[in-house]
Formats: structure tokens, sequence, C-alpha cells
């Protein structure tokens, strides 16, 4: 009896390890044909985008998506569907860099996207396209409350005693940079007013600005609607943010500062994740799609400044050009900028940590 008890058990034993080792082939297989069924998936009559975008850009892409649905069913015949995530600009990429597989990006600026290039997930030719990568431009505004009750005018207006301010926080936004870029750049305008470009007056400027603001919100997005919930005076934001809003019904004032930048929102195909999920040939055209008349449009109905010249001119008297406008290459390009303002003993800590 205790033999075949014991025979009993080794056979158990045994069958065990071998529906172990049975499982893992199989496991091996699966991993192996997952990549072989995307690609198959992409190559049939349903293919799946998975889009990775900064949080501004999620309402007008509410009415893109769709559109290049109906598009790229009648081109191809194929039917498309999209996974979308939404997250302000630096934790987005970082998300795809930590394995959030996007096909497709959409960031608020140029370096988020070199991040990805630094990761080995996209291409260095990704600029090599029309306007540079970029798919949308604006500016940064200032809004208040309906009829503008403390009289803003001007970024030196925030620096007053008493006057609330929000914008994000530059470690997770974006838009947060853009909007710091736009404040030490009207420092820099206004010191050479004076008689040089000095980067000792421009810091002075931004610190008087920063000793005023309210909180730092994850994103652009978030500090709108801490600015909707009635917290704060002003908000430093996208000039799209509140042409969005007020279209919606929303009483706002809108206020272009004299001196101001011009923002430059990029996007591109996730190399090494479109390659992996075989959705490349798709990926690429809903890049190209962003740039053409249709959603240009969508883009200009929502406060984007288009990059597609038609449909720019064809909202010329809604988008005004103001006479102190700056671009990125006044800050010395964003190399220099992340170098400068954005490092660990840069500026932008500097005025943080009060020194």
């Amino acid at each position: 009896m205790k033999r075949s008890f014991s025979r009993l058990r080794m056979y158990m034993v045994s069958m065990a390890c071998f529906l172990l080792l049975f499982a893992g082939i199989l496991s091996g297989c699966s991993r192996e044909s997952g990549n072989e069924a995307s690609a198959a998936a992409a190559n049939g009559k349903e293919v799946t985008l998975v889009i990775g975008a900064y949080s501004i850009a999620k309402d007008a892409l509410a009415d893109i998506l769709p559109k290049f649905q109906q598009e790229w069913k009648a081109k191809t015949g194929q039917t498309v569907k999209f996974q979308e995530s939404y997250e302000a600009s630096g934790t987005q990429a970082r998300a795809i860099i930590g394995g959030f597989e996007a096909d497709v990006t959409l960031l608020a600026m140029e370096g988020d996207v070199d991040k990805l290039v630094k990761a080995g997930l996209v291409k260095k030719q990704w600029r090599d396209t029309a306007d540079q990568g970029m798919i949308t431009r604006s500016i940064v505004v200032l809004g208040t409350r309906e009829g503008n009750p403390l009289g803003i005018r001007d970024f030196e207006d925030l620096t007053k005693p008493g006057v609330k301010v929000l914008y994000p926080n530059p470690q997770t936004s974006g838009g947060a940079q853009w909007d710091i870029n736009a404040i030490y750049g009207a420092g820099l305008k206004l010191s050479e007013k004076q008689g040089e470009k000095n980067p000792a007056y421009a810091k002075a400027f931004l610190e008087k600005v920063h000793r005023n603001v309210e909180s730092l919100d994850k994103s652009g997005r978030a500090s709108m609607a801490a600015f909707e919930y009635g917290v704060g005076d002003v908000v430093v934001t996208y000039e799209n943010e509140l042409l969005a809003r007020i279209k919606q019904g929303k009483k706002y004032d809108v206020v272009i500062p004299e001196y101001t930048i011009k923002i430059e929102n990029p996007a591109a195909v996730v190399d090494q994740y479109a390659d992996q999920h075989g959705t490349r040939k798709v990926a690429e055209a809903f890049v190209e799609y962003l740039r053409e008349k249709e959603a240009q449009t969508v883009f200009a109905d929502y406060g984007f400044r288009p990059v597609n010249e038609e449909v720019l001119q064809a909202n010329e008297s809604r988008f005004k050009v103001p006479v102190g406008q700056f671009d990125i290459s006044y800050l010395g390009g964003w190399d220099q900028v992340r170098k400068t303002l954005y490092s660990k003993k840069g500026i932008w800590y500097q005025v943080l940590a009060g020194l």
C-alpha cells in the first residue's frame, strides 16, 4: 500500500511538472503570437491606434478622431479604433518612456518629444516633416474674470500686491514651461527697453510674479479647472484654453500681453511601438491628417492657431499677432532654455527656492 501511494505521489508530481512546463510553452507562444496578432489586425478590417496626448488637446481630438475614422474607412475599408490617454505633457512623455505603448503622441513642446528620441522610441528625423513636426500654435495670454475687475493689462500687473495668479508646475506640465518662458522673456524685453537684455532683471521679474502664485497645478487643464472653481484672479495659460471655454459660454476676458511667446505643439509617430504593433501606416497617416484642412479647421474652432496656411488665413481676424511676440529662439532655443531655466540649478528652481 505504501509503495502504491509512493508511486501515485511521484506520478502526480511528474504530471504537475509537465503541466507547468506546458503552460510555460503556451505562455511563450502567446507572447510571440501577440505581436503577430496585432500586426494581422493592423492589416485586416480593424486596427487600434493608441494615442498619448497632452491634456489640452483632448477636446479638439474628440471631434478630430471620428473624422479621421471616416476618412480612413473611405480610403482603405479599414476601421480604426482609438485608445486614448491624456495627461500633462511631461507626465505623458514619462509614461511613454516607462512603457505606455502609444503609437502616436501629441505633446505640448518639442522638448518632450526629444525625451522620447533619447529613449530610442522616436526617430531623430521626426522634425523632417511639414512645419518641422508641429501641428498647432498658440500664444501665452492672461485670463481674467468677466469685465477684468482688477484692470489687468500685462504681465507687469501680475506683480502687484494682492493679485492672485495661477499657472501649472513646469516639472509636470509643458504648458507651464511655455507660461514661465513667456514671463521670463517679457522680463528680458522690458530690460531691453532700459538699455540691454538683462537676465538678472528677467529673473527678478519672474520672482515678483511667482510671489503671487496661488498654486502650482499638475497641468494647464488643471489650472483652468481651478480658475473655473473660483481660485485666483488671473490665470496664465494658452490662448486656446480660454477661447474654447468662452465658446462654451464661460465668462472670461482674454488679455494679450504686449510681450508674449509663440507656442508650438508637436505630434509624432512613436516609431518603436508603431512598428511593434504593426500600425505604422495608419499612425503616419493620422499625424499627416492632423495638418490637413479638415483637422486644422477643428483645431482653429477650439482656439488653436493653425499651421495650415489656408486655414490660418481664413481665421486671420481671430488670431491677432502681438506686436512684441517672440519665439523660443529669443531665449536661445530649447536646449538653452532647459539649461538656464529648468536645470537643477537653473533660474526657475532658484525662484522656487527663493534664492
